[in-house]
């Protein structure tokens, strides 16, 4: 790792490095010391710590997963997932593809009926592998997924439960389900373990091992990063030293941990915004992660950024090098780490959990709870009962009705905007942007790569304009990471939730509310959330057709920045 930062913040880091070794603090951290965070129930959770261990002495188990896929000779196996259920099985499956004789290896992790029919059509549920993942087995989406295609698969009658594996707690729903609905396997994950640190659990490693990949490997590498992690020196230990780079960092006003990844490698970032944002946006403080957003020149940037350049030296990229560079050149804080295979993923699995766990040290918070994560379950699950009592959601009205769009807020946002076009409206909104300042892009609507690439040009107009740090979420999958630092953090983002009507519904088996009517709930609950915590929000509705719909919503974004 090689750091380039400010004089001052480099000497400050310094003896930060030289206080925590003093002080003993990484022994403390591996004797599950809960006073090095706020002493609430930190020790707790820290089985993660020795899990790569863990994992090589059970390797067989991995290996056994590998053949009894391979000779059953499945074409897709899907994970039905959230969060720390989903996102390391969905950088598996993006940056090693399809291994040859295993399934290519498909992530749900979006109530978006579109989303969902995508995958049923991808994977024909008659002869997929599917893996319900769950920690407490009490997760809404992984629960209606698992309804509906094991439904798909046959049933009972069908004997749908010899093609599907759990992963989840012992004792938790999810296990009961799996029991009862005859389930071929259940894995069992670490009640020690928190989702967005159980990457090297079996959260992540049994959908490795459905895959065809070599997890021996990836924990070896693993476990090497944690004998390396034990070096009590802060300033030569791989973990320690990056967390105390980017508290002190935070500390000094560079919150906005932008991640540029090397294309082989680039979902590595889906997985760390959850673990950055998750972790650490908790009362008031938090480190916001940026995660492609395409490198710009530096004067698009403000002084609140830290670079985080995850290179993979095999397949550099000459115009990210080259930006990183310039960005560089001009005083931005840029911590370069280089990865030289794609196993080292284990290895860097490991390092950022050390990392974001010191950092959270260093801002002084609890890494391991998720508080406004519960809050917006919370508030979806009135929704969705509500619903389940009189067949509707309640009501609500648009403070502006124009140009094909609705916009929705609470009154306290409506108040301080205003307007009587759709361009009026985004321009009141995007000037209560200010320095140090960031934008969210909240898309509940089918993530596919058209619809990023219409939101990604919304968010870089806004960036080069307003000179922000924008951030790219589509719903409900950002809810379990980087909501927590929407809600939880420090009042400092201004919120575009994107909606629209559904082209197609899709029915839940055994319940009277659809896919459709789960995602609004969760968008209106996440929006509820967001206004109780005070944030400047504001909802656009768009019609069925989204395409043209997002292409005219960006057509006046750039109207209203000018």
């Amino acid at each position: 790792m090689k750091q380039s930062l400010p004089p001052q913040i480099a000497a400050e880091l310094a003896q930060s490095a030289e206080a925590w070794t003093h002080a003993g603090n990484t022994a403390k951290l591996w004797s599950h010391d809960k006073s090095l965070w706020t002493s609430a129930d930190e020790d707790k959770w820290l089985g993660w710590l020795d899990i790569a261990d863990r994992q090589i002495a059970q390797q067989h188990v991995f290996t056994e997963i590998a053949h009894e896929v391979k000779s059953r000779g499945y074409r897709d196996a899907v994970v039905l997932g959230m969060g720390g259920s989903s996102l390391c099985p969905e950088v598996l499956s993006i940056t090693f593809g399809r291994q040859e004789g295993f399934p290519a290896l498909h992530v749900l992790d979006s109530t978006d009926p579109a989303e969902v029919a995508a995958i049923e059509k991808i994977a024909d549920p008659k002869s997929s592998l599917y893996i319900v993942s769950s920690k407490s087995g009490s997760t809404l989406e992984p629960n209606i997924f698992k309804q509906y295609f094991f439904e798909k698969a046959g049933g009972m009658n069908g004997n749908a439960g010899n093609r599907f594996i759990a992963i989840t707690d012992p004792g938790s729903k999810m296990e009961q389900v799996a029991k009862d609905d005859g389930f071929h396997r259940i894995c069992y994950g670490v009640p020690s373990i928190g989702g967005r640190y159980s990457a090297l659990s079996d959260f992540g490693m049994v959908p490795g091992a459905v895959a065809g990949l070599n997890i021996p490997v990836m924990l070896q590498r693993a476990a090497h990063m944690a004998k390396e992690c034990h070096e009590p020196d802060a300033a030569k230990n791989p973990g320690v030293a990056l967390g105390l780079a980017l508290g002190t960092l935070a500390k000094h006003g560079h919150d906005k941990v932008t991640l540029v990844t090397s294309p082989a490698i680039y979902d590595l970032g889906a997985w760390l915004e959850q673990l950055i944002a998750e972790s650490t946006g908790k009362i008031g403080r938090a480190l916001i992660p940026v995660d492609r957003e395409y490198p710009g020149a530096p004067e698009v940037y403000g002084a609140d950024r830290t670079f985080v350049y995850l290179r993979y030296t095999p397949e550099v990229d000459a115009d990210q090098e080259a930006a990183v560079s310039k960005i560089e050149r001009a005083g931005h804080p840029v911590i370069h780490i280089d990865i030289g295979n794609t196993s080292d993923l284990g290895a860097e699995f490991f390092r950022w959990e050390i990392a974001v766990a010191v950092a959270g040290s260093v801002i002084g918070i609890n890494p391991f709870d998720q508080p406004d994560v519960e809050a917006s379950k919370i508030a979806t699950r009135k929704l969705t009962d509500e619903y389940e009592k009189t067949g509707n959601l309640p009501a609500e009205s648009p403070i502006l009705e124009a140009d094909g769009m609705k916009f929705f807020t609470d009154a306290r946002n409506a108040a301080a905007l205003q307007g009587k076009t759709a361009v009026e409206m985004l321009r009141s909104h995007l000037n209560r942007l200010g320095a140090g300042d960031y934008f969210a892009l909240l898309g509940y609507i089918q993530m596919n790569a058209e619809h990023e690439e219409d939101l990604q040009e919304m968010r870089l107009d806004v960036r080069d304009r307003k000179r922000v740090a924008t951030c790219l979420g589509f719903g409900p999958r950002f809810l379990h990471s980087t909501g927590q630092a929407y809600k939880g953090g420090p009042n400092t983002g201004v919120f575009l939730q994107v909606t629209c009507d559904d082209a197609h519904d899709i029915a839940i088996p055994g319940q009277k509310y659809t896919f459709g009517t789960v995602k609004a709930a969760q968008a209106r609950g996440d929006f509820d959330v967001l206004a109780e915590r005070g944030r400047r929000a504001l909802r656009v509705h768009l019609p069925a057709d989204i395409r043209p719909a997002l292409a005219k919503l960006g057509n006046a974004i750039k109207e209203a920045l000018n």
